[in-house]
């Protein structure tokens, strides 16, 4: 779909019932100063110590001027771009949603069934306005919210306002409406949430001296973006400097990002290191049970540059994770990488058409039948182990490698996996009684390990393989050093199941009971006593 940004010619004038709004009808929060009611904030200067020196964000009457906070119908504005959330399938049943497709029409609804179809979480697109005022609608689909993936979810918030931000610049457009992405459904703390939304958009606009953002909340949010919108567009003195104290510590990246400095990456650039940071860089298995905690960490690594504003910079985060690979690479000095994202650095296209390949793969998994492979039972999730991860469970002897699509084993793979390596896991593999039959060709395993993405690999904390022969040792060996790098120091190879009880309890293991019978007339009963894993940080 082509997009005019010079006209907005399916935009039709709607019945006298609708009340059209102009922005420039609108007070400003510059201009709001005047008519605020709210008690006068306390001057902390006379209280302890501030948690900031000097302003992180000063006083800017250009900038207020610009910025909006408005608690009406979004689908009213008479923009040139508005926001909408919504999920991956763009059919979120939501009060802002149900407004924009009421008022747009079918022509919507059809655009995004037929032509947009979905839009991963983070990420923006872009229709046409139809019946609203706005020309443009910049659809994106904010993060839910567990305690467990706070700093993902963080991440991914930040992003959707950033492309929804940098998108309206790329296609130059001035005035912006935004919504409030994090909706209650998600779960997102409103405090957090605010924190986020504020900070992202006083970014932007300190770097875009054109574009006028418009923040459209409820009436019942307004409340807590009213105390928290001077902390970020301070509108005098005395809100300048009592943000000194009222600010938190996290004030964001330079624009916007959340920063988690105890998990960024520090750069090594002597090569005589890679020894050295590969044991504390890629053997994070079970020694260091909360390195990269909170799952889709892949978000963490930095962002595009707002002044590039290049478009792949907004599709699925692939620029972030290109950066994140630079980082790795310079982290880990000259080894082997034939992984995607191991090699996207050396490979180029290569790696590229790798992570195209996996979207595809992704979405066929959502849409096809695979019962056929799920039917086996031979790959499945089992409890969580002594630290929390999810546990996947995959009996070697149960897997028909001869007798099976391998593609669609893949495609449940993929369907099995993708949510559970957005945060922390491990494999527990049982090699018992397994033969020939149930290998399936190492091209075909090298296909596998190059299509799934860098955070299988990272998330990965331990790979253990319980009855393992001579053979698999041998063939584990080769594929770790020579194929998979990334992943040697975390694999395990464990004589019985006893042993993998150190990690695993035994009530949150399901296994078949050929593994157990097997187990114990070849090691015996009580042959081993687990010993529990502490979780120090």
């Amino acid at each position: 779909m082509r997009l005019d940004t010079n006209s907005n010619e399916d935009f039709k004038p709607l019945g006298s019932t609708f009340c059209l709004i102009k922005p420039e009808t609108l007070p400003t929060w510059g201009g709001s100063a005047k008519t605020d009611t709210r008690l006068p904030i306390t001057d902390y200067s006379t209280i302890g110590g501030p948690r900031h020196n000097c302003s992180p964000f000063p006083i800017s009457r250009d900038v207020n001027n610009r910025f909006i906070l408005w608690d009406g119908d979004i689908a009213s504005l008479d923009v040139d771009v508005i926001t909408n959330t919504t999920d991956e399938t763009l059919t979120e049943s939501n009060i802002v949603s149900d407004r924009i497709l009421s008022v747009a029409g079918n022509q919507l609804k059809e655009d995004l069934a037929h032509n947009v179809r979905e839009c991963r979480t983070g990420e923006v697109r872009v229709t046409k306005g139809y019946n609203l005022p706005a020309k443009y609608i910049l659809h994106t689909v904010g993060p839910s919210f567990k305690e467990k993936f706070k700093t993902a979810a963080e991440n991914t918030l930040h992003c959707c306002y950033r492309n929804v931000l940098c998108k309206a610049k790329e296609l130059n457009l001035r005035t912006i409406a935004v919504c409030n992405i994090s909706t209650n459904q998600k779960s997102f703390p409103a405090d957090l949430a605010a924190h986020i939304a504020l900070r992202t958009i006083r970014r932007f606009l300190d770097k875009f001296t054109t574009q006028v953002v418009i923040f459209c909340v409820s009436p019942h949010e307004r409340g807590i973006y009213e105390v928290l919108a001077p902390l970020y567009f301070p509108r005098d003195n005395l809100e300048e400097r009592s943000a000194l104290w009222q600010l938190p510590k996290d004030i964001g990246g330079e624009y916007g990002e959340p920063q988690h400095p105890d998990r960024q990456i520090r750069i090594i650039r002597n090569p005589q290191h890679s020894v050295l940071m590969r044991h504390h860089a890629d053997d994070d298995s079970d020694n260091c049970p909360h390195d990269f905690e909170g799952g889709g960490s892949d978000l963490e690594y930095g962002l595009s540059d707002f002044n590039g504003l290049h478009l792949n910079s907004y599709s699925g985060g692939m620029q972030a994770e290109i950066q994140a690979d630079l980082d790795r690479q310079h982290l880990l000095g000259d080894r082997p990488r034939n992984g995607v994202y191991e090699s996207v650095v050396s490979d180029g296209i290569e790696g590229l058409e790798h992570q195209e390949r996996y979207e595809r793969l992704l979405h066929r998994a959502q849409i096809e039948d695979l019962s056929e492979v799920s039917g086996i039972g031979c790959l499945y999730q089992s409890g969580v182990d002594r630290l929390g991860r999810p546990v996947i469970v995959f009996c070697g002897k149960w897997f028909p490698a001869h007798n099976i699509d391998l593609e669609k084993a893949l495609l449940y793979l993929i369907k099995l996996l993708d949510p559970i390596v957005k945060g922390d896991y491990v494999i527990a593999y049982f090699h018992t009684l397994t033969t020939t039959n149930n290998y399936p060709s190492l091209h075909w395993l090298r296909d596998v390990y190059s299509v799934l993405p860098y955070k299988y690999k990272k998330n990965l904390k331990a790979f253990y393989i319980v009855h393992p022969t001579f053979w698999t040792k041998m063939m584990t060996w080769w594929f770790t050093t020579f194929m998979a790098p990334a992943i040697k120091a975390k694999v395990h190879s464990l004589p019985g199941v006893e042993h993998l009880y150190s990690a695993i309890t035994k009530d949150q293991l399901e296994i078949p009971a050929y593994i157990t019978e097997y187990d114990m007339a070849t090691n015996g009963i009580h042959y081993f006593t687990p010993q529990t894993q502490t979780t120090t940080s």
